[in-house]
């Protein structure tokens, strides 16, 4: 993401009645949030209260800041996970081919570790803000130098950084295909090649795809990034989380599905991440209801905003942030206190909706539930749904043997069909479907799970399942 006002602008994206939808969404999510919290539950800042879940919340830093006292208190109180604005992105650690900076870098990096906060690092591998002498290369040299930066800014981070924002906006805005770009033209597997030189580089680091306008479940590019995160999870391409820039303003609204998004992502096993959210006015509603998300789903690990005060923004003229110019509390950031503190302390945030525990011992199976001792047994559970649709996450349990293989069955109970299914194959006609594993996940030891989802059409359905071993 480009944080400087002159850097290219946001396309729009969307229609604009999802504004209307995504503020009428988020009504009850403002309602939960609004609860008074137990005394002895509630922390007094955003970190605090976001490490109650397991969860940081974090901001971005320019260091050219670090000398306002205001931004300084403002950040070191409430944050607990930092990024570099611009500081660590191409032009600025590799000014000139093979001579390094880390000057600017290593203050916000010092800054951040001397008062206890862990650093995202952002980014390796993007179009954008590339210095001179990269904008002129092409083909094999680009590529290479590509590689050269990965390496020479992982090493002097190694063990370090939390997560690397690896590759940095990649798919286009509109046809959810790839970006046009000096980088893509080396090739199309760019991306991959990046993340497995980063493996290698640091292989401690939480390696990331990060991209704004993917929130929408909808929209051509989320369903471009998701496709390439499953491709790259099915082949064993090494990547460990997404992030969501979550830029939500009058062009790019917010819209209730995110939380199906987060959740469709998490899903394909790896985390998920809210790396640079700013909301155009602030609307206390809507900031509520993004932390609300992030909450619902136990691989979302935080919540970045990007900038501190709305002096701060990249788009300050939208007063996009949780504290105003003068560095006063907003509305909105009382509304994400209150959500982080609703979850509470030392409690692991549960899924939408909550999953009930089985009696014990259990008297007879449950609809949707196939024990089979020793064998196999799959739980569906419905993650979320909408008018004419819904998302459904099944479990597939292994009994007192390893499963090398696993197929689960079912019938739908009313012209239901599957349209999009992940961490699986699936086969069948009619209202009869089989799923069975994908190359990656057969093998599931004794006593352990492993899991598939899928979007479809209809109303939500929790049939009975059948598993059988392969």
């Amino acid at each position: 993401m480009d944080s400087n006002a002159t850097d290219r602008p946001r396309r729009s994206r969307g229609p604009a009645r999802a504004l209307l939808a995504g503020a009428l969404g988020v009504i009850g999510a403002i309602a939960a949030v609004s609860l008074s919290v137990p005394a002895g539950a509630a922390e007094s800042t955003l970190g605090a209260a976001a490490a109650q879940s397991g969860r940081y919340f974090g901001t971005a830093i320019a260091a050219n800041k670090l000398s306002d006292s205001t931004y300084v208190s403002i950040a070191n109180r409430e944050f607990n996970m930092i990024t570099a604005e611009n500081e660590m992105k191409i032009d600025a650690t590799e000014p000139n081919q093979g001579q390094f900076n880390f000057t600017q870098a290593d203050r916000i990096y010092n800054w951040a570790v001397q008062n206890g906060k862990r650093v995202r690092g952002h980014t390796l591998a993007w179009h954008s803000q590339q210095p001179g002498w990269m904008q002129a290369l092409s083909g094999s040299a680009l590529r290479q130098a590509m590689i050269n930066h990965i390496n020479g800014v992982m090493s002097h981070y190694k063990g370090k950084i939390y997560a690397w924002d690896v590759v940095n906006e990649a798919f286009d805005d509109g046809s959810g295909g790839r970006r046009d770009s000096n980088l893509q033209r080396t090739g199309n597997d760019w991306i991959e090649v990046a993340f497995r030189t980063a493996r290698a580089a640091d292989p401690d680091a939480k390696l990331c795809y990060n991209d704004y306008n993917i929130e929408n479940w909808t929209w051509a590019k989320t369903q471009g990034v998701y496709n390439m995160v499953r491709d790259f999870k099915q082949r064993g391409v090494p990547i460990d989380c997404v992030g969501f820039q979550a830029h939500f303003n009058s062009g790019s609204p917010y819209n209730s599905n995110f939380r199906t998004t987060l959740q469709s992502f998490a899903a394909l096993g790896v985390d998920v991440q809210i790396t640079e959210l700013d909301i155009e006015g602030a609307s206390p509603q809507t900031y509520a209801a993004v932390v609300n998300d992030c909450l619902a789903v136990p691989r979302c690990n935080g919540i970045t905003v990007w900038g501190v005060r709305d002096s701060d923004s990249w788009r300050s003229y939208q007063n996009p942030l949780l504290f105003d110019g003068n560095g006063n509390k907003k509305s909105a950031y009382n509304a994400v206190l209150n959500a982080l503190n609703s979850v509470g302390p030392t409690t692991s945030p549960s899924p939408t909706p909550p999953v009930s525990p089985s009696p014990t011992p259990p008297v007879s199976p449950s609809p949707g539930t196939s024990p089979q001792p020793g064998g196999c047994s799959a739980t569906i559970r419905t993650v979320n749904s909408w008018p004419g649709g819904f998302q459904s996450e099944v479990t597939v349990q292994a009994g007192s043997a390893a499963l090398n293989g696993w197929t689960v069955s079912w019938s739908w109970p009313g012209g239901q069909s599957i349209t999009q299914l992940w961490n699986g194959t699936v086969s069948g006609s009619g209202s009869s479907v089989t799923v069975s594993n994908a190359p990656y996940n057969g093998t599931v030891p004794a006593g352990s799970s492993t899991t598939f989802g899928f979007t479809a059409n209809g109303s939500a359905a929790t049939p009975t399942l059948t598993c059988t071993r392969a």
